[in-house]
């Protein structure tokens, strides 16, 4: 399976249009994150994406270096098997999140070094989200058929209410 060529120069053509006004807002927001808190500006995780093909997302750290992370993948388990809405880890405040980085989180300014995915293929402005290995091999057969669309900085599931939904709902919306 291959991504339409369309789709893949629709997306080009929105970034480069989007550029000169993203550029300044990406060196304030480094900025910002140097100013607050030691370490790298970027946060980069493996993620799973088109048929199944890993890639490194890239996203503006927001959390301190080093944060502990098997809470956030024991609360993503319990979401994936359960009917509970698909709400974030954080949104009770979380002690791992560096200063004005709940702000980044919540603006989802955090998602914007997305757009170098994008520019290399691994992403489209519109798909569904792309999970982590470790909610990957927890998926169902039938979960994985969002995984035959490139994955995007938005989709269907974050415009209908994504902190609302359940694990299966998200499902069939980004199907």
């Amino acid at each position: 399976a291959k991504v339409p060529l369309l789709k893949r120069v629709l997306d080009i053509s929105c970034l480069l249009l989007a550029l000169p006004t993203l550029l300044p807002l990406f060196a304030g927001i480094a900025l910002l994150i140097k100013a607050v808190s030691p370490g790298p500006v970027f946060f980069m995780q493996e993620r799973v994406g088109f048929m199944g093909r890993r890639f490194r997302i890239f996203k503006f750290r927001t959390m301190k270096v080093n944060a502990e992370t098997q809470t956030h993948q024991n609360h993503l388990k319990d979401l994936i098997n359960s009917e509970k809405p698909m709400i974030k880890l954080d949104s009770h405040g979380d002690p791992r999140v560096i200063k004005f980085g709940g702000i980044l989180r919540s603006s989802g300014l955090d998602e914007l070094p997305q757009l170098i995915n994008v520019f290399r293929g691994e992403m489209s402005l519109v798909g569904p989200r792309p999970c982590t290995k470790n909610e990957y091999e927890q998926f169902q057969p039938w979960h994985k058929q969002r995984f035959r669309a490139l994955p995007g900085l938005t989709g269907l599931w974050q415009v209908s209410g994504k902190n609302k939904t359940t694990f299966s709902e998200m499902i069939n919306l980004d199907i």
